[in-house]
């Protein structure tokens, strides 16, 4: 396998919903009642699982918690 496809997990994103759900005194389930989204899906995302995010989801989500993009992620390059 090239090593270009063995890395290709690899990202220095970082989500942080779990923060933003407790400052907000927010479970995972009401989030994704008021987006939406199945509780799976935000949970494959707080875990930093997700592989994309689609910009409506995103949109949803800032509305929801009252937050901006970069509130909830963040680019960290020493993680890669």
């Amino acid at each position: 396998m090239p090593e270009e496809e063995v890395h290709s997990d690899v990202h220095s994103i970082r989500i942080h919903l779990d923060r933003l759900l407790t400052e907000r005194g927010m479970t995972l389930t009401e989030l994704s009642a008021q987006v939406g989204i199945t509780v799976v899906n935000l949970s494959v995302l707080k875990n930093g699982r997700a592989k994309a995010i689609r910009f409506s989801t995103l949109s949803r989500i800032c509305d929801v918690l009252q937050c901006q993009p970069g509130d909830l992620i963040t680019h960290d390059p020493a993680e890669t």
